[in-house]
């Protein structure tokens, strides 16, 4: 008899973690992809012979009374050596089994996306939307089984429910047993004797449904809002994935994002420009009353505090920035015409010279209108 204990170097009294150990442990070193040695092929057969009988109840309990399977023109090596031994010995415990024994019909849904088109205002304040939107529902008829109402599943005839076949296989090692899930039945260990007529067995069907969600204050185009458990119902009635509810914001006709400033302009007449004025803005928060100042310029900007966009993180509002444009009136009758005369005759500007400026303000010019704006 051969002394299995003594190649894999472990005691009669080891238990089957030292085993397991113990063969991961000779294993690495004397796998032909390691060791390409003849002596190391040979003596890797033997370490994986004593596993194949020490690490199996069965088997083991034969060699202790006397019995080895491998003795006296036996099969050969390989015989019943499940190549996910291997797989144990190289990634760690469990590497090969993976994948082992029948699955579950249950799966975890996907995550689904969605777009939540909104009006500026929406974003502003936040608010609660309603949706629809298409996705996997669990089966109202088999409520996720599967299987026909009144039916049942019936063990599987080729894998007698294990949900995988094993297939021996010649190779360099001599006989090695690979297990790949059961065709039959889908790696289920069972088959459905009746699938339900509505969900066809996947247990779920599309259809629409509407949601009401809450969107937060400040979202912007691009944010993304999470609703746990709201997406794609999984396979066999599963748990559902999440759905993402992504952001656009529709353009406003009069206001303009900014981070969290919102921008607009307003038109001045020259004399208002000139002499001041006051005027009354149509805000997202209502009707609110600007002062221009005496001597407003076309570019000059005007801010308004705690009107503009709600921070999405953090308490606090944007502010509502205001550009002013001066506009020049191009059709004057006779009596304007000779008042603004006599007013450039007061201030001497009968012939004005121009004056060129650059054409681009310098880094302290936009350090200049970055403050004014604020």
């Amino acid at each position: 008899m051969n002394d299995y204990y003594q190649d894999l170097g472990v005691s009669k009294d080891a238990s089957p973690e030292d085993i397991k150990r113990a063969y991961r442990k000779m294993a690495r070193k004397l796998h032909p992809d390691v060791n390409p040695s003849p002596e190391a092929e040979e003596q890797f057969k033997k370490v994986s012979q004593a596993y194949d009988v020490l690490s199996d109840a069965d088997k083991k309990r034969s060699y202790d009374q006397g019995a080895d399977p491998y003795a006296a023109g036996a099969a050969g090596f390989g015989q019943g050596f499940s190549f996910s031994d291997i797989m144990d010995a190289f990634f760690g415990a469990g590497a090969g089994q993976a994948q082992r024994g029948p699955r579950s019909r249950q799966r975890r849904g996907q995550d689904a996306l969605i777009r939540l088109d909104l009006d500026l205002a929406d974003a502003v304040f936040g608010g609660e939307q309603e949706l629809t939107v298409e996705t996997a529902v669990v089966c109202s008829t088999c409520h996720g089984d599967g299987a026909q109402p009144g039916t049942s599943r019936r063990t599987c005839d080729v894998c007698a429910g294990r949900g995988e076949i094993q297939q021996v296989q010649r190779s360099f090692l001599g006989q090695v047993m690979t297990t790949r899930p059961c065709m039959t039945c889908q790696g289920y260990g069972e088959v459905l004797v009746s699938p339900c007529f509505e969900c066809s067995g996947d247990g779920r069907v599309r259809t629409r449904r509407n949601l009401k969600i809450k969107v937060p204050a400040g979202v912007d185009t691009g944010t993304r809002i999470q609703l746990t458990g709201e997406g794609e119902v999984g396979q066999g009635g599963g748990p559902a994935g999440d759905l993402y509810v992504e952001v656009a914001v529709r353009p406003h006709q009069t206001f303009q994002r900014r981070g969290d400033d919102l921008h607009c302009t307003v038109e001045l007449p020259m004399t208002a420009g000139a002499l001041g004025t006051t005027l009354k803005l149509d805000t997202f928060d209502g009707v609110n009353e600007l002062e221009i100042k005496p001597g407003t310029q076309s570019g000059d900007v005007m801010t308004v505090r705690g009107l503009g966009v709600t921070h999405l993180r953090g308490g606090g509002r944007g502010d509502l920035i205001v550009h002013a444009t001066i506009l020049t009136p191009t059709k004057l009758d006779e009596q304007q015409e000779e008042l603004l005369r006599q007013l450039a005759a007061l201030r001497g500007e009968e012939r004005p010279e121009g004056r060129m400026t650059p054409a681009h303000p310098g880094l302290f010019g936009k350090l200049r209108d970055a403050f004014k704006a604020k």
